[in-house]
């Protein structure tokens, strides 16, 4: 058998971690494609859509929950990075 050398990969420059809290959809989306639906079938009525509508604007006028505060990994990752590895030719 030939063993073959392991492949290495470049150095990097900086290192990101991909938050690993999914972004949340818009919650107003699905309501959104109900009243567009319901306005395709029943031609554009009013008096059909009326309550797909209503909840459309209810949804509309809650607004956003506030942003969570951000994860600062990266921050820390930059600043450790320079001791945890060192770049080629230097001790």
């Amino acid at each position: 058998m030939v063993q073959k050398k392991p492949m290495r990969l470049p150095p990097l420059d900086r290192i990101y971690v991909r938050n690993p809290n999914k972004i949340e959809k818009n919650a107003c989306l699905n309501v959104m494609s109900q009243v567009l639906a319901c306005w395709a079938s029943s031609g554009y009525n009013v008096a059909g859509c009326a309550t797909v509508e209503q909840a459309l604007r209810d949804c509309m006028d809650k607004g956003r929950p506030p942003p969570q505060s951000s994860n600062t990994i990266n921050y820390h990752l930059n600043r450790f990075t320079k001791r945890l590895t060192q770049k080629p030719g230097q001790k």
